[in-house]
This record gives structure tokens, sequence and C-alpha cells, in this order.
């Protein structure tokens, strides 16, 4: 689901791109600090870390081989690792500001992740993530509501009661027993040329929704991209869609 970094980016690095510079903000990021982007993807948060602080001052880390490939292209002079959350290969204290974007749903052992991430954070250093507000990604649920209208058992965007929402996220960072925990809205929209720019990109099988989305026979397909048309009230172009995600920071 997450190893081809420009279906990728086509898919739901558009949000990322405009996530990236609020969630930086969002987390103080400034001048002069050492900065570590956990679970970088092809780069969006990272080249946005580069510009506020030098690429060679940041790192990264992604499991995904292809993407550390691409994040390295995409930032050059940053030093990105292969690695998951839970085992980040950098010292104790290393950085000022370590950051995971739209990461947790999708962590094995998200305390893990986090105590890794306090880990390597200098202290009194922040630690921030943030998460989609699954109710409130209208890219995702218009999806997901066509599926599940037509298919009782579709899985839906993971387990939304698992980091898709406010309290999740900070109920995350105050049980890893970081300090000063502020958790923020960050609010972007999108827009869509037509239909098919919002569509196509389902059918490269990035994420849970893209998963989902090729495992159907052609006919099923088919009838859940004419009730997202319809949903969307797609007559009508362009398409502009709003996002919500909730950021959540902490010192260590």
């Amino acid at each position: 689901m997450f190893s081809v970094p420009d279906a990728y980016d086509d898919f739901m690095g558009r949000w990322s791109r405009l996530l990236a510079p609020e969630f930086a903000a969002f987390a103080d990021v400034a001048p002069q600090q050492r900065v570590l982007d956990v679970g970088c993807g092809p780069g969006a948060l990272t080249e946005v870390l580069g510009a506020r602080v030098g690429n060679d001052r940041v790192s990264a880390s992604d499991p995904s081989p292809q993407f550390v490939d691409a994040c390295r292209s995409r930032v050059p002079g940053a030093d990105v690792r292969e690695a998951p959350a839970e085992s980040l290969p950098f010292a104790d204290a290393s950085f000022d500001v370590t950051l995971a974007q739209l990461v947790f749903p999708f962590v094995g052992d998200a305390r893990a992740g986090v105590a890794e991430m306090k880990r390597v954070t200098t202290p009194s250093g922040i630690v921030a993530t943030c998460t989609w507000d699954l109710e409130n990604m209208e890219m995702l649920r218009v999806f997901w509501d066509a599926a599940v209208s037509l298919d009782a058992s579709a899985p839906a965007e993971g387990d939304r009661t698992r980091f898709g929402n406010r309290d999740d996220v900070e109920a995350l960072w105050r049980d890893s027993d970081l300090r000063d925990v502020t958790v923020a809205p960050i609010d972007v929209t999108r827009t869509y040329r037509d239909f098919d720019d919002y569509w196509t990109p389902f059918l490269a099988g990035i994420g849970p929704a893209g998963a989902y989305c090729t495992s159907l026979e052609p006919d099923a397909c088919e009838a859940v991209r004419e009730e997202c048309r319809r949903r969307l009230d797609a007559s009508t172009a362009p398409i502009t869609l709003s996002a919500r995600a909730w950021a959540v920071r902490g010192r260590a």
C-alpha cells in the first residue's frame, strides 16, 4: 500500500504538501534546529523542514526503501534512513524537534513509536504528530461512505477509533509522559480539476482506500466510482474538498 512514491504523491501527497507547512509551524520548527521526520514517506514534510532549517540539519526515516530513495532525491543533503517508528536509528537527544505526519494510524506499536521519538529528542525539545480527523477528511470520507453503502463489509479507513480523532492523539501524547501537551486543528482545502482527477489515484492501490478499490471486481469498482460521483455532485467541476487534521505537540 505504501511502496510507489509517485502514486502516493498523486493520491495522498497532494494533501500532505498542504498540511506540511502548517504542521511545521505548529511544532515551532525554527532555523538552526536539528529536526527529524519520522515516517517521512516520499518527503513532503522533510522538504518543508529543509526549507526552514537547511537540508543538512534534517534527518528522516521510513520503513519503505522506495520512500527512502524518493525522499533522498527530493531533499538532497538530508540524512534519510530506512527504519520503522518503533526503532529509530539515531542517538539519544539528537534532535530539537521530532515530528511524524500522518503516521500513527499505521504504526504497529504506537506507544513504542512515541517512546522512540521522545528518546531521540533533546530534553525540553518538541515531539509532535498530526493525523487526519477521519470524519472531516472529505476525500476519504466520500470514498468510504460510498463503499460502505454498497458493501457493508467494506473495512473503511482502518479503525476509526485509532488516531482518527482528537481524543486519540491527545491521549497518546499525555499517556507518554510528554509535558505541556497542546492540541490544535489544522484545516486545509484541495481543488480537483474534475471527477477523474479525484477518482483516478484510488486505482493505484495506495493506502487502505486504494487497496480496497483494487481488490474489487471491475463491476463493483465501477459501482463505487459512480456512487462517489453521485455524492460529490460531480456534474460540475472543479471539485473543492476540505480536510481537518489534529496536531499534538509536547515537550520531552
